[in-house]
């Protein structure tokens, strides 16, 4: 009867080749006393098998028994030399250096990573520490994030860049650059926002996988054309439709802000028409009605004396035409409009800044009629990545920054976690 509920112990304690040697159900965490049953493992220093001398004890963090945090005490062999014992002789039950079991060091991986829950909130889960927990994270991880499979064979990629963390007494700004497939799915996430990381990255992929990219999403950014320019020359280059009117409205706001203080020489205030009108300026021209149209020009009529705010509102809408056009040919004439008209000395300085930004990315501007491809999905991939820095209250190392996001926003092959070796 005795050995009947041994056995039904350890048929509960679900582990592999193990011997229950007895539970200490006390207050705080349930601890389970195993042995490794029939295996028996040459000592790495001498060679000699191991014996059941006075056994050492190696405490595990398992996973929840009975909605009770669980302690695994695993009884090791020891050897006669030097190294005392081991507990590398199943690792089944734990990976070499780990203070969780193997199976929960798997489970805390997907909690963390597939599903995006706190470090901290699994490791309050399982009562242990937090860098219990996220040691794991790495060790499993990594192999994961690293699975060459994952990254795949992606024709579109796109470049978008995140604020990883402030640091030092000045909060000194540190920043990293998304690696994205506009499928969407994160390829990689490497340090900085200039062009030497990026380009680092695609060199690694060698130029068989760099010639098979057709088109590459970017933001308007000079570092990021350079990558693109020198890794992937014959990829189109697109320039993302959103940062276009942004620039656009970026400009408005500018010439309004300039009229305001040359006119009232002060800040925008409640009763100052351009202040009331600064919404409806930036709203799009088929937004308006005949009512909001009229009291926008008769905000403009006594705010702008110049007409500058009112010849940068009509230029904002004909960079926001650029999107309507049917074809390439129609846009291509659009876009040699805008840089002739916005070089007349008529214009505001702005109106003729944006001009010369306009010729200046006039080929990847025109490349959203070809593909119709945007740099969005990079920024969605994005917002995934700064909910696990949400989370996460921020980052310290870059590393578990990287292993964290590519879990969560990497279409990582979940399947692997039950094959893998952990590091």
């Amino acid at each position: 009867m005795e050995s009947d509920a041994t056995r039904m112990c350890e048929l509960l304690i679900g582990l592999p080749d193990v011997t229950v040697l007895g539970v200490d159900d006390e207050p705080g965490p349930l601890v389970v006393h195993v042995e490794s049953a029939g295996l028996v493992r040459a000592c790495l220093g001498c060679r000699e098998p191991g014996r059941v001398r006075a056994r050492a004890k190696v405490t595990l963090v398992d996973l929840p028994c009975f909605g009770r945090p669980t302690r695994l005490v695993w009884h090791c062999h020891n050897s006669l030399c030097a190294m005392v014992s081991w507990t590398w002789e199943d690792t089944r039950i734990a990976a070499p250096r780990m203070l969780l079991t193997d199976r929960a060091g798997r489970l805390v991986t997907e909690q963390v990573g597939r599903h995006g829950r706190t470090v901290n909130e699994v490791a309050t889960e399982l009562a242990c520490d937090w860098h219990t927990v996220m040691d794991a994270v790495v060790a499993y991880g990594e192999p994961l994030v690293d699975d060459p499979d994952r990254i795949g064979d992606p024709i579109a990629v796109g470049l978008d860049e995140t604020l990883f963390n402030k640091t030092g007494p000045s909060r000194k700004q540190a920043w990293t650059t998304a690696i994205v497939d506009v499928a969407p799915r994160l390829l990689d996430l490497v340090e900085g926002r200039d062009s030497a990381a990026p380009c680092a990255w695609f060199a690694r992929r060698g130029v068989e996988w760099c010639e098979q990219i057709r088109w590459a999403t970017l933001d308007l950014s000079g570092p990021y054309r350079k990558v693109f320019n020198t890794m992937l020359p014959d990829a189109i280059q697109i320039a993302d439709p959103f940062h276009v009117v942004k620039l656009a409205n970026t400009m408005m706001d500018e010439v309004r802000r300039r009229i305001q203080n040359e006119t009232l020489g002060h800040r925008g205030r409640k009763a100052d028409p351009l202040y009331r009108a600064r919404r409806k300026l930036l709203m799009g021209a088929e937004r308006h009605d005949e009512a909001s149209t009229a009291k926008l020009l008769a905000l403009l009529a006594t705010g702008d004396p110049t007409g500058d705010v009112t010849t940068a509102w009509h230029a904002k809408e004909v960079v926001r035409g650029i999107y309507r056009q049917p074809n390439v040919v129609d846009a291509a004439d659009w876009i040699d409009d805008i840089i002739e008209h916005f070089a007349d000395r008529a214009c505001p300085p702005e109106v003729r800044r944006l001009g010369r930004t306009i010729s200046a990315w006039r080929n990847e501007i025109l490349a959203w009629h070809r593909a119709h491809l945007s740099n969005g999905p990079t920024e969605a991939i994005n917002n995934l990545t700064k909910r696990i820095k949400r989370i996460a209250f921020g980052f310290r190392e870059f590393r578990h920054f990287r292993i964290r996001a590519l879990l969560y926003a990497g279409k990582t092959d979940w399947d692997l976690l039950a094959t893998l070796t952990p590091r």
